[in-house]
């Protein structure tokens, strides 16, 4: 029960309810002495100690301990009395032993203070949350080795005012520091003279990139793969809004509800007002609309129908819907009882109102309404092999119609294949980038501007097996710490945690 205290002489324990209370004491063999390491076994004299040991049975562990103040026989050292210490056991001026400062210490990294100091009450070791703060504050960082492969990125202190930089390694995911802001100064300041590092991994942050090539101008930079294809989603939505009038008539409009008809009458507002003279800021005022409101509506030439897909349930009538739109489409004034009678000799078992819902909501007129441009482009970023029947169905219909949306899925598919890193994936791109170009397309026009002005990075991110998944990971962790201690600690102890994570 009590092997941790195996480095004393217990003399007996003492049940007092909710406390254990041990009686030891230190055992009668030569100590060295701290300062010239000569043993000594002469007795100056005693002192009890009191230190808590780890819990019993959910109960405190109180050991009392008698030491002895020893006398160095070595004549001229400074220490001529010393009091004797317990080596792994009782440190110097503390009052837990270090086993038990050993486990409180794992609670307080996880939990830090105030959580950490509620959870010791039901441990039996309760303490404070200061104490908790001291206890964290002590734990020596880590030792980080250079790595050769790091991770760069930035995480919020406070969303669109503070930022900082963490830096991992990227074999190991270690954490190997982190920075006070994302400035590009800081940055080469700490990468400055490191020249262990080979590789560095990063998004597509300018500063980033120039403070690694002053810094480091040997090392490789690595744009991150899945930065690239988040900007590659942005600007395909973006061609999608752009070509809603071809796509969107494949399917006849639905009628608009109350937010399109809105739309169109303050579309038709703002375009009146311009068309006589008025400015932007003075069509703001009049119409009471924010003046980016104002200059969205002047850009579009016409308003768009984004309108929201009806999502229904499989029901009994969708076995006869071909039926349905063939007899309707033969005899549209053909009543619904008719059809009723009809499919239930084909085997229908629904209800009459049933059928009746199913007609009055279109369900039997086509496949499905106009979609939205957000769902179209998620249709085109989906590899084929995940989607549905039905999606796959409606993607071919709308591309069909629109000859820039199938440019755009081919473009997309080429892309995709190149994010699976390869030694001939530069070459690829350089094809892909001159295809862009010559296609009616300029968002990804736009996206290809970006990919030239970073085009070393891109092509070792395409052809390098490394990436920044491991730093986007560790930034998810920081996010759990600073919810932990959110408003109640500086920079320092958040630094200091994320390092011992």
């Amino acid at each position: 029960m009590f092997s941790g205290l195996s480095a004393l002489v217990v003399e007996g324990v003492a049940d007092d309810g909710e406390v254990i209370r041990v009686i030891a004491r230190t055992r009668d063999v030569p100590v060295p002495c701290p300062v010239c390491g000569a043993p000594t076994g002469k007795v100056h004299g005693y002192h009890l100690r009191t230190v808590t040991d780890v819990p019993v049975d959910g109960r405190q562990v109180v050991v009392r301990v008698r030491v002895r103040r020893l006398v160095c026989r070595v004549l001229g050292c400074r220490r001529q009395t010393f009091r004797e210490q317990v080596p792994g056991l009782i440190e110097r001026l503390q009052r837990r032993t270090t086993r038990l400062t050993r486990q409180v210490s794992q609670v307080v990294k996880e939990l830090c203070g105030r959580a950490a100091s509620r959870l010791s009450q039901f441990l039996a070791t309760p303490f404070s949350y200061a104490t908790a703060l001291r206890l964290l504050r002590r734990i020596p960082s880590p030792a980080v080795r250079v790595p050769r492969v790091i991770g760069v990125d930035d995480f919020a202190l406070r969303r669109r005012h503070r930022y900082a930089t963490i830096i991992i390694d990227v074999e190991t995911g270690q954490r190997v520091e982190v920075l006070p802001d994302r400035e590009a100064t800081t940055l080469e300041a700490w990468l400055r003279g490191k020249t262990g590092i080979e590789v560095v991994c990063r998004d597509g942050s300018a500063s980033y990139a120039e403070a690694i090539r002053r810094a480091l101008p040997d090392a490789v930079q690595v744009s991150d793969r899945w930065h690239l294809w988040r900007n590659l989603c942005e600007k395909v939505l973006a061609e999608v809004r752009v070509h809603a009038p071809c796509w969107a008539t494949v399917n006849p409009p639905r009628p608009g509800g109350v937010h399109e008809q809105t739309t169109r009458e303050r579309w038709r507002k703002v375009h009146a007002l311009l068309d006589s003279g008025v400015g932007l800021l003075d069509c703001s005022r009049r119409l009471g609309l924010a003046l980016n409101t104002i200059k969205r509506y002047a850009r579009i030439p016409e308003p768009s129908a984004n309108r929201v897909v009806p999502r229904y349930r499989p029901t009994l009538v969708d076995p006869y819907r071909d039926h349905l739109r063939q007899r309707r489409s033969d005899n549209p004034a053909v009543p619904v009882t008719h059809l009723l009678h009809e499919i239930r000799e084909l085997g229908y078992t629904g209800s009459a109102n049933l059928l009746v819902r199913y007609l009055n909501q279109g369900r039997a007129e086509g496949d499905h309404p106009v979609t939205t441009p957000r769902r179209l482009a998620r249709l085109l970023l989906t590899h084929p092999e995940h989607l549905r029947t039905k999606d796959t169905d409606l993607l071919g219909l709308l591309t069909v119609a629109c000859p820039e949306m199938t440019a755009l899925a081919r473009l997309i598919g080429e892309f995709a294949a190149l994010l699976t890193p390869d030694q001939d994936n530069d070459d690829k791109l350089t094809q892909w980038i001159t295809t862009v170009r010559a296609a009616d397309l300029p968002h990804l026009h736009s996206f290809c501007n970006g990919l030239e002005l970073d085009r070393h990075a891109v092509n070792a991110g395409l052809t390098l097996p490394w990436n920044n998944g491991r730093t986007e990971g560790v930034n998810t962790s920081t996010k759990k710490i600073m919810r932990q201690m959110h408003g109640r600690a500086g920079f320092d102890l958040l630094r200091h945690r994320i390092l011992l994570h």
